[in-house]
């Protein structure tokens, strides 16, 4: 019985390492965002599109509208056990650009100026609300021409 109660205890003690590991505290860096010695290397209104790629890289996004913009995105999670991730630091550096492609403006958000924004959103805007399904069923029924009915 002494090697058994050993083994059952050798067991115990492995299943209790291994419990306490997966619950170690983890983190995980996602993005890049330039750091303040290589973003004081631009100048705004001197500085081209060009200027920046050298000084601290091209983004992986950028703004669509007229002049543009170049994101840099990097966040910070925690991962902690079976528990879902938690964003604990998120960094954006919004670099905008004129018409000419010079720089216009440099800025730096954190995690607290952040909103929650739907980037993609799979809702079909309709015209027929309020209207129910008799109104129209019965509102189809003048819209078909003699020309439609002799295509078909």
């Amino acid at each position: 019985m002494g090697k058994i109660g050993s083994g059952l205890r050798l067991v115990a003690v492995l299943v209790t390492v291994v419990a306490l590991s997966a619950c170690a505290v983890r983190y995980r860096d996602h993005g890049y965002v330039p750091r303040d010695e290589d973003l004081a290397r631009i100048t705004v209104g001197e500085s081209t599109r060009e200027d920046v790629a050298r000084a601290v890289g091209r983004p992986s996004t950028t703004g669509l509208l007229t002049g543009g913009a170049w994101y840099y995105v990097g966040s910070r999670f925690r991962l902690y056990g079976p528990r879902e991730p938690e964003e604990i630091d998120r960094q954006v550096v919004a670099i905008s650009f004129d018409d000419r492609g010079v720089v216009e403006n440099v800025e730096r958000f954190g995690l607290e100026d952040g909103k929650v924004v739907a980037l993609s959103r799979r809702v079909t805007d309709s015209n027929i609300k309020g209207v129910g399904i008799l109104r129209q069923l019965l509102g189809n029924l003048g819209n078909v021409s003699a020309a439609q009915l002799v295509n078909e």
